[in-house]
């Protein structure tokens, strides 16, 4: 295949220019928190919030909550963790109980 924006070629790879203007340009430093474990860190990004918190440097930051992060997630940690979150495993199990043979 042929490339008209090939940069470089290593390895027999070919290493092509990025696509301009199609990365957003409002990256800032924004809060995340891991609302099952708690967990915050602060990193560059664009995500779109209106909560702000104060950071442990005494600085105002855009506040965004996450579900699962690393920090909890099994993959990430290592550990099977069994989270049922609103009842879904007993509702699937009385949704396809078998019913019971009477003798």
């Amino acid at each position: 295949m042929f490339f008209q924006n090939i940069l470089f070629t290593f390895a027999g790879v070919n290493f092509i220019e990025m696509k301009k203007d199609i990365h957003p340009k409002a990256y800032r430093f924004v809060v995340f928190q891991d609302m099952s474990n708690g967990t915050s860190f602060l990193t560059r990004s664009c995500v779109d919030t209106k909560e702000k918190i104060t950071w442990t440097d005494g600085k105002e930051y855009p506040f965004y909550k996450l579900e699962i992060s690393n920090t909890s997630h099994p993959f990430f940690t290592g550990k099977k963790m069994f989270v049922d979150t609103a009842g879904r495993v007993e509702k699937f199990f009385s949704k396809y109980k078998k019913p019971e043979v009477k003798k």
